[in-house]
């Protein structure tokens, strides 16, 4: 019997949100996730990225006038990489912190960014619903402050390039110990610590310093359809005890990463 069935068609739903030009640009890759499949003392584990920002690029200037542009009109839906050139969107490895001022965006879409980092200041967003990172393959982790945000209901993200994600399972970057004087603040280094810079705790929103940061990992159900791995700056042991139960089917309390973590088994 002849099977005469035609292929299904998908339209791609976020074809206006990455710019002209980008469908088809080369994307900035990297294989800390990519195609993981060891286990055990062989693990590889990953680290965090290390770009930096570069704040005098094009892109950079350029988005700062979109956050400002888009804080003024009082938009709902921010798509920022729709006003950039390709090259301008290859030189964004992360968000300003003035997006804070973005609080009436109840969708923030960074489809087919080149982002390595999303900064703290997310959980500022108070209206955001829905946040769209999708195919952003170089984003593996995002800021425990994005629980700040109530409204967040709808997500999408490529699951696959996730820390701990439930298809894959692979490891999460090493956390320094408590008190480790030569990763203190400021001017951390991102390969180690994920930021440039640590402000506040992620649950008090209290000071932090050097010697007293505590940082963990926990995997989170954040929004309706994703459960995302968070990296929580924590001032003081009390922060980290005053953490939720992480989501079920996910290593079950805050911890440090590395190759040591046991994980539940891919699903």
């Amino acid at each position: 019997m002849t099977d005469n069935t035609q292929p299904r068609m998908f339209a791609n739903r976020w074809a206006d949100a990455a710019g002209p030009g980008a469908d088809t640009a080369p994307q900035d890759v990297c294989n800390c996730v990519r195609g993981y499949r060891a286990r055990g003392p062989a693990a590889r584990v990953p680290h965090f990225h290390r770009e930096l920002q570069d704040s005098a690029a094009p892109g950079w200037l350029r988005l700062l006038e979109l956050v400002d542009e888009a804080a003024e009109d009082g938009r709902e839906e921010f798509k920022p990489l729709v006003d950039l050139t390709v090259e301008q969107r290859r030189q964004i490895v992360t968000l300003p912190a003035s997006i804070a001022k973005l609080t009436a965006v109840k969708h923030l879409v960074l489809y087919r960014s080149n982002l390595v980092r999303i900064p703290p200041e997310i959980g500022a967003m108070r209206s955001l619903e829905e946040f769209t990172p999708y195919t952003s393959y170089r984003l593996h982790w995002f800021p425990y402050e994005i629980t700040r945000c109530p409204a967040l209901r709808r997500s999408t993200v490529s699951t696959r390039a996730l820390y701990g994600n439930y298809k894959t399972r692979p490891p999460f970057p090493t956390l320094p110990a408590p008190g480790d004087a030569a990763t203190g603040l400021p001017g951390t280094d991102p390969a180690i610590r994920g930021a440039t810079e640590i402000r506040s705790c992620s649950v008090c929103d209290g000071p932090v310093d050097g010697t007293a940061l505590r940082q963990v990992w926990i995997s989170l159900r954040t929004s309706g359809a994703d459960v995302l791995p968070l990296l929580v700056n924590a001032c003081s042991a009390a922060c980290v005890d005053a953490l939720p139960t992480p989501t079920d089917g996910y290593v079950q309390e805050p911890h440090t990463g590395g190759p040591d973590v046991v994980q539940p088994p891919r699903r």
